[in-house]
């Protein structure tokens, strides 16, 4: 039986395909991938930080700023599969579980 892979697995794979590719591995440990993702999530807030509501609304923005809202969005999702490929974080499962116990909470 083959296992067929996933999305999340792929984009894992290419990630760290391209770290190794940098001889990036020796600086990705887990306190450098969640600083770097805490301040690409910085970067991301950045981008709506003055607008207002209305400016914000996904109905208004500008082409450029949902661009730039995409390659943000983009960079936290880099480091946060990065981070989950050094732990050995299945993602999937991990959302999975999280939205279970959610669930009885709320």
């Amino acid at each position: 039986m083959s296992h067929e892979k996933n999305i999340l697995d792929e984009l894992i794979e290419e990630i760290r395909t391209f770290a190794q590719a940098r001889d990036w591995e020796q600086y990705h440990t887990p306190k450098n991938l969640t600083m770097a993702l805490a301040g690409e999530a910085g970067e991301l807030v950045a981008e709506l930080q003055w607008l207002t509501p209305g400016e914000a609304s996904p109905d208004t923005l500008t082409l450029e700023k949902r661009e730039a809202l995409v390659m943000e969005m983009a960079d936290v999702q880099i480091y946060l599969l990065r981070l989950a490929d050094v732990l050995g974080v299945d993602v999937a499962e991990a959302v999975r579980k999280k939205l279970a116990i959610n669930e009885t909470r709320f």
